[in-house]
């Protein structure tokens, strides 16, 4: 883990307050009264004294990539545009913002896989075609959904899959939070569900494994759902090798589009290892109209909207980074930059 230092308290104190010129003008006044300072425009141009910044948007300009940034609090969850754009200021703390991202993108996925289960898409065939036809449906109680990604929204759409009768498998490359790797989480029938929540270590999962002994999991698993960010380890994660081991599932991906090689995907598709696809995050976004990836068979895209981030979360999460901040505490936020999340 790349271990970045806190702000110091004096230099915390006489930080500029740069916020991007796309928030919202209330967003900006309680940023503002937070922080305890009046915010000023986060632009490719730094201001010219030589105090240290704090800055609050979605992305840094590079003449903003020096020692004076002190700390940098993101707008988004992903922070892989922040990361990719050039080299961090190794100094510098990066935290982000996940609100109640994990509930809106839990229920994007519970939405799809209702529907899916309830022959929603032939229904809807059928009526454009004003055609009469019972559809078999299907209960997901019993089924099993592998969630990749095991932090605060994998442990969420765990949470509200598993309150629905659902077994869940979390795959963690390290455990964030659930059980660890290869123990299962015993399951109390009639229990009241766990209300999703925004803190860490809640457990999410029926059983958690490992990245590299996923194998089984692909071939048992009713739905393989990707809540993966996008980092060095997981680009292309989703390829020829893992689609080769699912048995029918279906595939959503609401983490990053570049997990998946789309080539890999296809042709599961076609040879129906894989069932369906929803796809809420694309490798190019958006996606042109004569991009192919509208031509997959049995598959929806949405336009990256499982988790749209509210100027509530944005506001909610700064303040509470800024209290663990102003109190020593490392924020429960903060972006290992080695890692990438």
């Amino acid at each position: 883990m790349t271990t970045t230092p806190l702000p110091a308290t004096d230099e915390l104190a006489r930080a500029r307050l740069l916020v991007a010129p796309s928030l919202d003008g209330g967003l900006v006044r309680e940023l503002e009264r937070v922080a305890g300072r009046t915010a000023e425009p986060l632009t490719d141009v730094p201001p010219p004294s030589g105090v240290p910044l704090l800055c609050v948007g979605e992305t840094l300009p590079e003449a903003l990539r020096t020692d004076r940034l002190l700390w940098f609090h993101s707008v988004n969850a992903g922070t892989d545009p922040l990361l990719s754009a050039g080299p961090w200021p190794g100094p510098a703390l990066l935290t982000r913002t996940v609100g109640r991202m994990g509930e809106r993108m839990a229920q994007y996925v519970l939405g799809w896989i209702l529907a899916e289960c309830q022959a929603v898409p032939e229904f809807t065939a059928q009526h454009d075609r004003a055609h009469w036809e019972r559809q078999p449906t299907e209960l997901i109680a019993g089924q099993t959904a592998l969630i990749y990604g095991t932090g605060r929204i994998g442990a969420a759409v765990g949470r509200l899959l598993g309150a629905c009768g659902v077994r869940t498998v979390g795959v963690a490359r390290t455990t964030r939070s659930g059980p660890a790797p290869g123990a299962e989480r015993g399951v109390v029938p009639g229990a009241a569900p766990v209300v999703p929540g925004p803190g860490p270590g809640v457990p999410g999962f029926d059983l958690v494994v490992g990245a590299g002994e996923d194998g089984g999991a692909l071939a048992e698993a009713r739905w393989v759902i990707s809540t993966l960010p996008l980092t060095t380890a997981t680009e292309g994660f989703f390829g020829a090798a893992r689609f080769a081991a699912v048995r029918g599932a279906t595939f959503v991906n609401v983490g990053r589009g570049a997990t998946v090689d789309m080539g890999a995907l296809e042709d599961a598709l076609r040879d129906g290892r894989v069932r369906r696809a929803v796809l809420d995050v694309l490798p190019t976004e958006p996606a042109a109209p004569d991009d192919p990836v509208w031509r997959l068979p049995r598959t929806v895209i949405t336009s990256h909207s499982s988790g749209i981030t509210a100027d509530e979360d944005v506001a909610v999460d700064f303040a509470a980074c800024w209290e663990a901040v102003t109190a020593g505490r490392r924020p429960g936020l903060t972006v290992d930059v080695g890692r990438g999340y």
